[in-house]
């Protein structure tokens, strides 16, 4: 369908993208990954013809129609969301106006035998074709449930865009490419402004979508989730792997490793028969040995090794003085403005040592409450207090506020920092891979990546044993989301975090507090467990409001309602049986490879009596079968729920 054939895009002596070619077929889904600034965006733009390549082509077939989702974008004023929506489909009655012209020309004509007559009755036909593939659902039950699936409520369609965040009109943008149906799907880290719930929904339409996607996204668990090839930007060249992210990685590993043996391999062969050509090459009885040594050097063909970019974050945070078991206790809470009241009659306890991660739809209060934990904000009514010895790091979500624009790298770092840490400044910025001429870039022309790397440095330059962190992913990619994930697990003293990204939460925070409806309510596990519980409330809230409507609707809202039940409804009783055998399976394939761990060491262990390594032997026999037929009724299980 779309064909990138030997593209270069140069800035100067710089090479951004160098002779890159692949090709995006017809219902291809793709992962689109590399580092922040290694040329995705741009690669997105060559196709959109945004931006035109220094050298080759983007090639497609005429009248193939793209959807692109650009990460920053022109929101427009003027219209409510639904009526902003529903421009979408003004094509229907453009169409619906010209059906009715030529009908309008057709009663006034006798010319039934010419040519242009003929043209007329052809069109007819193709608007009457044409029209009767839109005749399905209505275009406002079709925007409708787009919205709801982003997280719009019902009461806010009717509310002017100008009136909505950033992110909401975001969400409006994302609605409107959805709803026009492109053949091509080009979204540029579409999960940035939705919070966890609307991701999910958002993965579930994106599996069901039958056109093509290219998708940059740093969220490893929506990429393997809705992705099923991979194309890696590598210092300028691409490297395209036919499997989702997960894979990839351990295929790329894999790759590597293989090239690095061969390349070694070789290397020794090399140097031996270099040794031999070089110990014989004057010795007569040898010289057909050596020229026929020296022709095979010549003819052979050397092995290199990819190039790897291996720069990555360097992060762990310094020790955390001991605070006081409570750190933040709020009660009977009621926090807002003095235009809104965003939550009420809150009670939220933080201990030492917890993680805490701040879950629900934007505008809820995640961020309130932040400010309330740091100071900024007072509470409407109720009691907000901080223990003893608490001592707060803060990363704010609008780091591009946070920052001065006029300051260089260094500058920010050297106008906080105190003491001997000064003369580290250089080697602090080099771990957030800052280095050469990076350190004197102004900040107001640093990407969003590098200024919350910058940010991240900052909270790094002081002791703090509360770390509070809002949206602090939002620009990474994912190794160096993987790298903060990891010191913060290490990290001793207590964290509080707004986030919607589920894979970088998942195994790092024990607690959630979920901001919904005005209200904030506690839940205790994992993520992973509150989506399961989130996902069977939405449908039970979901039954009871359907068992509220009237017996008698009017025909075209009750055909809509109806729609929207059987839409929601499909996570069934059985599937959620399924589901919940499969996360028993996973625990039980996971529980027979630890203890198979366990007893591979033990057999390795020298000096064991004999009884027991066959016991050993017969148990890990045992446990193997057993993980072998769980694997098995997995995937099986996985497959239905793909399917």
């Amino acid at each position: 369908m779309i064909s990138i054939n030997n593209v270069s895009v140069a800035f100067g002596s710089f090479v951004l993208l160098d002779n890159v070619s692949f090709h995006i077929s017809d219902g291809d889904k793709i992962g689109l990954v590399g580092k922040n600034g290694a040329g995705k965006s741009t690669l997105m733009k060559l196709i959109t013809g945004e931006q035109l390549p220094t050298s080759g082509a983007v090639q497609m077939p005429s009248g193939v129609r793209i959807g692109y989702l650009p990460q920053i974008m022109e929101h427009h004023k003027g219209h409510t969301v639904m009526e902003e929506v529903l421009q979408v489909f003004d094509y229907i009655h453009e169409m619906e106006r010209e059906q009715e012209r030529i009908t309008a020309q057709l009663g006034e004509r006798t010319d039934y035998e010419s040519d242009a007559y003929a043209a007329l009755i052809a069109r007819l036909n193709e608007l009457g074709d044409a029209l009767g593939l839109e005749s399905g659902e209505s275009p406002r039950a079709q925007a409708e449930k787009v919205l709801f699936g982003l997280g719009f409520k019902a009461d806010e369609l009717e509310r002017r865009t100008e009136t909505f965040s950033q992110g909401w009109n975001m969400r409006i943008e994302l609605a409107k490419i959805l709803l026009s149906r492109p053949d091509v799907l080009l979204l540029d880290e579409p999960t940035n402004h939705l919070d966890i719930e609307s991701i999910e929904w958002f993965e579930d339409y994106l599996k069901a979508y039958r056109g093509s996607l290219l998708l940059v996204s740093h969220d490893r668990k929506f990429l393997d989730n809705v992705t099923k090839r991979t194309v890696e930007i590598l210092l300028g060249h691409i490297h395209d792997y036919k499997v989702p992210y997960s894979q990839y990685v351990a295929l790329r590993a894999e790759r590597i490793a293989q090239q690095v043996a061969a390349y070694e391999n070789q290397q020794r062969m090399i140097e031996k028969t270099e040794d031999f050509i070089n110990r014989f090459r004057y010795k007569p009885t040898k010289s057909n040995q050596v020229q026929s040594r020296i022709k095979a050097l010549e003819k052979l063909e050397r092995i290199e090794i990819d190039e790897t970019d291996g720069s990555t974050l360097s992060l762990k945070f310094p020790p955390a003085l001991r605070s006081g078991d409570v750190v933040f206790k709020g009660t009977d809470l009621t926090v807002g403005y003095p235009q809104k009241v965003v939550f009420s009659h809150a009670d939220i306890e933080i201990k030492r040592g917890e993680k805490v991660a701040l879950i629900g739809r934007n505008g809820e209060g995640k961020t309130t409450l932040m400010r309330v934990i740091m100071g900024e904000l007072e509470p409407m009514e109720g009691e907000a207090r901080l223990g003893h010895n608490v001592q707060i790091g803060y990363y704010a979500q609008n780091q591009e506020e946070v920052l001065d624009p006029s300051l260089t790298v260094y500058d920010t770092l050297d106008r906080i920092a105190v003491g001997d840490i000064r003369t580290r400044l250089r080697d602090i910025l080099g771990a957030f891979l800052f280095k050469g001429e990076d350190i004197d870039k102004k900040v107001s022309v640093l990407s969003g990546g590098e200024r919350a790397r910058l940010g991240m440095a900052k909270l790094m330059l002081e002791s703090h044993n509360v770390l509070a962190l809002d949206e602090p992913t939002n620009h990474m990619d994912i190794r160096s989301k993987d790298v903060l994930k990891q010191a913060l697990l290490s990290f001793d003293g207590t964290l509080v975090v707004v986030s919607h990204d589920r894979d970088f939460l998942d195994g790092l925070v024990d607690k959630l507090y979920e901001f919904r409806d005005g209200k904030v309510k506690e839940h205790l596990g994992s993520v992973a467990d509150f989506l399961e519980k989130r996902k069977l409330e939405s449908l039970q809230e979901l039954e009871r409001h359907l068992k509220e409507i009237p017996e008698a609707p009017a025909p075209e809202q009750k055909e809509v309602r109806k729609q929207e039940y059987q839409a929601r409804k499909a996570v069934s009783k059985e599937e959620r049986k399924i589901r919940s055998r499969v996360s028993f399976l996973e625990k039980e394939i996971a529980r027979c490879e630890g203890r198979m761990g366990e007893i591979e060491k033990l057999l390795s262990a020298p000096g064991g009596k004999q009884e027991d390594i066959l016991d050993l032997t017969a148990e890990y026999l045992n446990l193997k079968r057993d993980m072998d037929a769980y694997t098995e009724e997995w995937a099986n299980l996985s497959e239905q729920l793909d399917n």
